[in-house]
């Protein structure tokens, strides 16, 4: 069975940092690229950052770049995302996507998907 279970959100000041995790379970990790995408309350989903299988390429979304940082461990099997600078709009549900044929922004080629963990930015 496939899973990609979230850890590591919570309720953080503006200003303040949080390390998202997402341990993998189920399929080649190794082998897949892994991407995360967060949805607030009555908006649309939205890219994160992405990182190729090898973590030779990274991307990430116009709205956390220079703020947050994705790597991967593949002997542990875990994504991480590092969450510096965080604002009350970085407040949303962070999900954990894995997609086995290319890194990009669209969720339409992410076969598996996380439970989501909420991270809560106070002003």
């Amino acid at each position: 069975q496939v899973q990609l279970v979230e850890s590591g959100g919570g309720l953080v000041q503006a200003g303040g940092s949080l390390r998202l995790s997402c341990a993998a379970s189920g399929f080649t990790f190794s082998s897949y690229n892994m991407g995360w995408f967060r949805q607030a309350p009555g908006k649309e989903r939205e890219f994160v950052a992405a990182i190729s299988w090898s973590a030779s390429h990274t991307y990430y979304g116009d709205s956390v770049k220079g703020r947050f940082t994705i790597s991967r461990d593949n002997a542990k099997k875990t994504v991480y995302l590092q969450m510096n600078s965080l604002k009350p709009e970085d407040t949303a549900v962070y999900y954990c996507a894995a997609d086995p044929t290319r890194v990009g922004a669209g969720g339409d080629s992410y076969d598996y998907w996380g439970q989501g963990t909420q991270v809560t930015v106070s002003s």
